[in-house]
């Protein structure tokens, strides 16, 4: 089996191997200042949003994090990212959509470790945590967002159930994220029991395949320079660079991606 599949396998053998492989990646990224660790997105006409010139290099994954956080209004909200990654959608959402407060959450340590010490924005704060038993009391967040994550979990609907936990009456879950052919059913079976009213899906595919081919050449050239030879295979589907397995099933209608907003009773 490729080790992409394994990536991509059910269960406790999932979170064993997502374990290794982010703190795996923050250790070898965290010189070279890589804040996103997710697919990009770009819409037809460009989306062409101001960005302050620090975020401009980024444009592409900053996009996707603007099209997920836009879906409700967070201004003034207490608001929780589940697997925060490096944090860059964080501080962009916390420094542009102005919620009161913005928790970012993520399993792996390190990248906690790497989210204090990057990004220094009032009302933003990181925890190191678990997506399927998340440490928060009943009714605490005004949003809880998602971005590209949940593909990793060993228990999506569980996850599902503790973003419902922790909503407040009316507050949002905001999500996007992918499968493969094969796990859409089980994925869209989730999601139909959700106990939460959905507003708004999209299937924004298209503008994520145009975001990889905008970001393929500069991150082929990261993984030329920060991985061993053995994992360029890997780290072009976990980039999606261009010819990559990830890109060519997204191309080819084998992989759907879609954006979600959903709403608390």
């Amino acid at each position: 089996m490729p080790i992409i599949d394994h990536l991509f396998a059910i269960g406790p053998i999932r979170k064993a191997i997502w374990r290794l492989w982010y703190p795996f990646l923050t250790r070898r990224l965290h010189e070279e200042g890589v804040v996103f660790l997710n697919y990009a997105f770009e819409t037809e006409p460009p989306l062409g949003i101001p960005l302050e010139p620090a975020d401009e290099p980024h444009r592409a994954c900053v996009q996707l994090y603007h099209h997920v956080g836009t879906q409700a209004d967070l201004a003034g909200k207490n608001v929780l990212e589940v697997s925060c990654g490096h944090g860059g959608g964080a501080s962009y959402l916390t420094r542009t959509l102005r919620p009161e407060k913005y928790t970012g959450l993520d399993l792996n340590p390190k990248g906690i470790e790497f989210c204090k010490k990057r990004h220094r924005v009032a009302g933003l704060d990181f925890i190191q945590g678990d997506a399927g038993n998340l440490p928060f009391p009943d009714h605490t967040f005004d949003a809880v967002i998602n971005v590209e994550a949940s593909h990793c979990y060993p228990d999506f609907p569980k996850f599902l159930s503790e973003v419902a936990r922790v909503l407040r009456p009316g507050g949002h879950f905001l999500y996007a994220d992918f499968r493969f052919s094969d796990g859409i059913p089980e994925w869209e079976k989730a999601i139909e029991n959700i106990p939460l009213r959905q507003l708004k899906t999209r299937d924004i595919g298209p503008d994520v395949l145009r975001g990889m081919e905008k970001n393929s050449a500069s991150s082929q050239a990261l993984l030329d320079k920060k991985l061993p030879k053995f994992l360029h295979g890997l780290g072009r589907d976990f980039a999606g660079v261009t010819g990559s397995r990830v890109y060519n099933a997204l191309r080819d209608g084998q992989l759907s991606y879609r954006s979600y907003c959903f709403q608390q009773a």
